[in-house]
């Protein structure tokens, strides 16, 4: 439940500036992928790709402005479902009922490794890293 939480942050927390009247928001900007077949190793400019979760209604919003083809981006823009599950000590995010692939969050980066999954390891999945940028928006 704290990962739920701390990955479901990403969309409003107004509990520290409820005072000053204003919210954070919380947007995850993909910065690299690595890995597949190919061991691919894409970098990304900030605002190219951003996910943002919304825990309220358990969505995930991705604006996804690469068009570059050759390069592994994830998902395209729009809007899903997400969940997320403690199975044998890892979190895992499900985005629309499918299994995306095993998460770990730190104070400034997020990292979703596809290689690591509820059936076990693999070699052939993506890592995407991504970087976390905060919004004051005054309410």
């Amino acid at each position: 439940m704290v990962c739920l939480f701390m990955l479901s942050n990403c969309s409003l927390d107004n509990g520290s500036n409820s005072e000053s009247g204003t919210i954070t928001i919380v947007f995850w900007h993909l910065t690299n992928t690595s890995g597949g077949l190919a061991g691919v190793d894409d970098q990304f400019d900030l605002d190219k790709v951003i996910w943002s979760f919304n825990e309220v209604n358990s969505t995930l919003i991705i604006q996804n402005n690469n068009t570059d083809d050759t390069k592994q981006d994830g998902l395209p823009s729009g809007t899903y479902s997400f969940s997320v599950s403690l199975n044998s000590g890892s979190y895992f995010i499900y985005i629309d009922g499918a299994e995306f692939g095993s998460y770990s969050i730190s104070d400034t980066e997020l990292i979703i490794d596809q290689n690591i999954t509820t059936s076990g390891t693999g070699a052939d999945g993506f890592v995407y890293t991504f970087k976390k940028v905060t919004e004051e928006v005054d309410i």
